[in-house]
């Protein structure tokens, strides 16, 4: 079945047929882009889905088409999460656990990209805390929510090569700010933690894994200067042009969002489970170089002992033990 779908595979093409009545999905993110597109597709098939957003009004707003495609029993309910603030992190997690409704997939899918240096409420680098401190928080406090059989889909990136990952200055608090250096620091632990998240909940049936949605233009480029964009793309195309490759092309959001719903429902969670995806199957750990738009995992974001060492760094860091 994974060979069925590949790079430009959509999130109808993927689910086609599929029937999700009665299963209930949290996404996070929902008020844009990949995390809209994500509640659109399964409400259409009949999922139950609670979407979580910063901006309640900018998330409903941006989620009626989600109302209107829901069929076969699917809905749509948000609720408001803040990632970059333990305290809202901490009372989402509570508001579900006290609802008591249990979960079959868990899809980790907000996040911001090369933003300029900042700090979240609880004085995290801001791409680390909101893309990684604040999942890792979210997810292990709703863990007993999610059903045995069930899955928990963590959306990273390509862009986890983009530097070498260290458990060292976590903040930046010594090093000098770059801020495609601490995206990529924040994707390889988005990686990390699906890995030993896998391995601490496989024993209840439950499976993790991270992935790639592949390049797309949405609002996670708010930060980058359209000029450099430009750049990079011309700068890519003429290395495809050296190999004989056609150029680079854009994904569709529903392309973008295929791998989310290809791992989370369709995969044998065997296959995916600790692993890196993209373009709806599992990519190759390797270590060679590659271009900025070629698959491949590198074998530090998936390295279980340093997985174990950043869970145990993340939890000194939100003052919990999961």
């Amino acid at each position: 079945m994974s060979g069925l779908f590949g790079a430009t595979s959509t999130t109808d093409e993927v689910l086609a047929g599929a029937d999700l009545n009665g299963k209930r999905v949290l996404v996070t993110g929902i008020s844009a882009g990949l995390g809209v597109e994500t509640a659109r597709v399964l409400a259409s098939h009949g999922a139950q889905v609670t979407g979580t957003a910063r901006d309640l009004a900018k998330a409903r707003a941006a989620t009626e088409v989600v109302r209107a495609g829901a069929a076969n029993g699917g809905s749509l309910v948000i609720v408001e999460l803040d990632l970059a603030s333990l305290a809202s992190v901490r009372a989402c997690a509570d508001g579900l656990i006290s609802d008591g409704r249990a979960f079959d997939v868990v899809i980790a899918n907000a996040g911001v990209m090369a933003a300029p240096f900042g700090r979240t409420a609880d004085g995290f680098e801001t791409q680390f805390g909101t893309n990684h401190l604040g999942h890792f928080a979210l997810v292990n406090r709703i863990a007993p929510l999610v059903k045995s059989g069930g899955r928990v889909v963590v959306v990273a990136s390509s862009g986890h090569r983009m530097a070498p990952f260290s458990l060292d200055d976590l903040n930046f608090e010594s090093k000098t700010y770059e801020p495609w250096a601490a995206y990529a620091q924040s994707k390889t632990a988005n990686i990390l933690f699906a890995v030993e998240l896998d391995r601490r909940l496989k024993e209840r049936g439950i499976r993790a894994t991270a992935l790639h949605p592949g390049g797309i233009q949405t609002e996670l480029d708010r930060h980058l200067d359209p000029d450099m964009i430009k750049g990079m793309i011309t700068q890519i195309n003429a290395a495809l042009a050296a190999e004989g490759k056609p150029p680079f092309q854009w994904k569709t959001i529903p392309q973008g969002a295929a791998t989310s719903v290809w791992a989370g429902f369709v995969a044998p969670a065997d296959v995916v489970g600790g692993k890196y995806c993209e373009n709806c199957h599992v990519s190759e750990v390797t270590d060679a170089e590659i271009s900025p738009i070629s698959e491949g995992v590198r074998t530090y974001a998936v390295d279980p002992e340093t997985a174990r060492a950043l869970w145990a760094k993340s939890e000194d860091m939100v003052g919990e033990h999961f």
